[in-house]
């Protein structure tokens, strides 16, 4: 059978990890401990540009302590993906968060020694940290205090290339900042009069509105704005899928944890040249592309936004369009990264995400195990025994690929109509349809037109029942 164009430019190019979206992220990098050490400054600024330097903080509440290890090694990968250098990393064992300072006031107090030892300039907690929170433990260490969120959503941020990607993150990052704003004391403006006004009397009013309620009032405005452009860019996507929908081509959608290989296994499956990075959340926008079974069956595979544990749900809420996607779909690809220290945990962190989606419960599930070049045996073993249907795979070899295809072509909808008429000439566009949408079994060329035998859709065969006849009819 032959290939299709895109799986042939694939393979003959080269070109399976986006290498040119990639070539421009890599263009420009900051550069760790670059200084220019001048003798005469007078003329020339002194300039030092170098990472960001951090120490990571986690609160270790419930599981092992390998869980928790395995947690702020995550954060790690996190904080090194925004442009970050990592100097040291601490677990604090407590039952619940210190509500006033996340690690308690006294731990709060040795945080800061080792901030000043080590020279960091920005402290990240391993969690979401309340308003007060926030700034109790800023007021403690010194630097600068962001958590597990706002690191998440800084990545995103980095990440969106598509102006409704770029929508969605922004709308999300004003979510999260609305009930962190601060006022700042000669930013504030009351209103007030009269002895309240400490005997200034009158003109001692102010407009009405201190400075954060502005700011809070534009927040809002511009988030509704945003909602409504997120709300119109999705209807061209809604289009398209409604469109596939009417011609009932079967959807397959790609979920899983983030750097799990699933823009690598969209490239090995169609050849789309995704852009492919071994960092979190290298690839934000959706891609749906065309694929085949081995038997020629055609149907839509699509990759989604990764996901990871404690997703913030102001991402949830803003990628609720592009996680329509799976909703959406007949078939769901679970990948799994084979070689990750708690694969398992990366399977609960997913589905606990796609549970609050609508209408992703009944859609069967296929677990691929990827990376299985880089994988211990005796975890891919754990993982296919625990998992009914589940493949082991590898994006980067090819290996299993083949075999996840066939799983593919067998847990898709059936083609639950056979045909098996003559179509008339004038009318080869079904025959075309069938070849691409079915499954075809012989085609029989005779003087009045095609012998058509084939499995396909119901719309497909009430169209061909309409105008073709029977072979036992044929005289």
């Amino acid at each position: 059978m032959h290939k299709n164009t895109a799986l042939d430019e694939f393979e003959t190019t080269g070109f399976d990890t986006g290498e040119f979206d990639l070539e421009e992220r890599q263009a420009l990098r900051r550069v760790a401990g670059l200084s220019t050490e001048l003798q005469d400054v007078s003329e020339v600024e002194y300039r030092q540009l170098r990472l960001e330097r951090v120490v990571l903080v986690g609160v270790w509440t419930s599981g092992t302590a390998e869980d928790a290890d395995n947690s702020l090694l995550e954060l790690k990968l996190l904080a090194e993906t925004a442009g970050s250098q990592v100097l040291d990393g601490l677990i604090q064992r407590r039952q619940k968060p210190d509500p006033a300072t996340y690690i308690g006031s006294g731990k709060a107090l040795e945080l800061r020694d080792i901030v000043e030892s080590t020279g960091a300039d920005t402290v990240i907690c391993d969690g979401e940290l309340t308003p007060g929170q926030l700034r109790q433990l800023e007021d403690t260490v010194k630097v600068k205090v962001i958590d597990r969120t706002a690191l998440i959503l800084d990545i995103f941020a980095q990440h969106a290339k598509s102006r409704e990607g770029k929508a969605q993150v922004e709308l999300a990052q004003l979510q999260y900042l609305l009930p962190r704003l601060r006022g700042w004391g000669g930013n504030l403006s009351r209103q007030v009069g009269g002895r309240a006004a400490g005997g200034v009397g009158i003109g001692g009013r102010g407009p009405g509105e201190t400075k954060i309620e502005l700011d809070r009032r534009r927040i809002r405005e511009r988030m509704a704005k945003l909602r409504r452009q997120i709300g119109g860019m999705s209807t061209a996507r809604d289009t398209k899928r409604q469109a596939r929908q009417q011609r009932e081509v079967p959807a397959v959608a790609i979920a899983g944890y983030t750097n799990a290989g699933k823009s690598s296994l969209l490239n090995r499956v169609t050849g789309a040249g995704v852009l492919v990075e071994d960092a979190l959340f290298a690839t934000l926008d959706p891609t749906v592309r065309r694929a085949r079974t081995p038997e020629g069956r055609l149907f839509t595979i699509a990759d989604t936004v990764g996901f990871v544990r404690h997703l913030p749900h102001q991402l949830v809420e803003a990628f609720r369009s592009t996680l329509e996607e799976v909703a959406d779909a007949d078939l769901i690809l679970h990948v799994v990264d084979g070689s990750h220290p708690d694969p398992e945990g990366q399977l609960a962190a997913v589905r606990e995400v796609l549970a609050d989606l609508d209408g992703v419960s009944g859609i069967p599930e296929i677990v691929v195990v990827n990376k299985a070049d880089a994988a211990d045996q005796e975890v891919l073993d754990r993982i296919t025994r625990r998992e009914r249907r589940s493949i082991v795979v590898s994006a980067r070899t090819g290996k299993g690929i083949p075999e996840l295809m066939g799983l593919i072509e067998r847990e898709l909808p059936r083609l639950d109509h056979e045909v098996h008429l003559l179509v008339p000439y004038e009318r080869g566009d079904l025959v075309s349809r069938a070849h691409k949408e079915g499954e075809v079994l012989s085609v029989d060329h005779v003087e009045d037109g095609t012998v058509l035998h084939a499995r396909v859709l119901p719309s497909l065969f009430q169209e061909l029942e309409r105008v073709g006849k029977p072979v036992e009819r044929v005289s």
